[in-house]
């Protein structure tokens, strides 16, 4: 889990670099990076290891963007701008993926794999063999293209309260949206766990549309 975590923090840090030199200059890039791994390798060693979790991806970039966040609060950037970052990495991250591989992964993901993951993720939870830090959802099939994921806990919020990020959210939320525009699927969701909801109602088809616009707010679409 550790490795999977630092190659991902390794690739998007770099691809972080052409926006945030062009805005802040080099020198604040090379802070920001140098700064970043030494928080994401002093929070290692106390992530728990939640195994196979049907949103294990996610969870590997949970401890990325908790060290972004903190060095980039240290170098004096507020927490509004700090998110909008964050977003901005994630953005140029996926889109030097090629639509064929990420039609692929969606396609795998929304049609495949996932999906059997999940239902299998709800029994466990009902039967309480997940690990404590691991997310508890409720998944209900629509259709072949279609189905909802309802998450009553989240692994990343636990950690972001463990290591105290609790104010990300519900920003981090937000970059649901932002995957679900470019891996061209339906994404629809009124409230989050961060929200204050009693959870997140997530609702997905594949293939579909989905708008990104953060510049539009996100008041309805949480």
């Amino acid at each position: 889990m550790m490795c999977k975590i630092k190659v991902i923090f390794i690739i998007m840090t770099h691809k972080a670099k052409k926006n945030l030199c062009r805005s802040y200059g080099d020198d604040f890039y090379k802070e920001f990076r140098e700064r970043s791994r030494y928080f994401l390798n002093d929070m290692l060693k106390d992530v728990p290891d939640i195994g196979k979790s049907v949103f294990s991806l996610n969870y590997n970039y949970a401890p990325c963007y908790f060290a972004w966040y903190k060095a980039l609060k240290e170098k004096g950037i507020c927490k509004e701008e700090a998110i909008k970052l964050i977003w901005q990495i994630n953005e140029d991250y996926v889109k030097t993926i090629p639509k064929p591989i990420l039609h692929l992964f969606a396609k795998n993901m929304y049609l495949g794999g996932f999906r059997r993951k999940a239902a299998k993720a709800e029994i466990k939870g009902k039967e309480g063999k997940l690990h404590p830090f691991d997310w508890r959802i409720r998944y209900k099939y629509i259709d072949k293209n279609t189905f909802a994921i309802n998450i009553y806990e989240c692994a990343m919020l636990k950690l972001a309260d463990k290591f105290g990020f609790r104010e990300m959210f519900p920003g981090i939320c937000r970059m649901d949206y932002l995957f679900s525009h470019y891996f061209d699927n339906s994404f629809k969701r009124t409230g989050t766990l961060a929200d204050g909801c009693i959870s997140c109602n997530c609702w997905y088809q594949y293939p579909g549309k989905c708008e990104w616009s953060p510049e539009k707010g996100f008041e309805k679409r949480k």
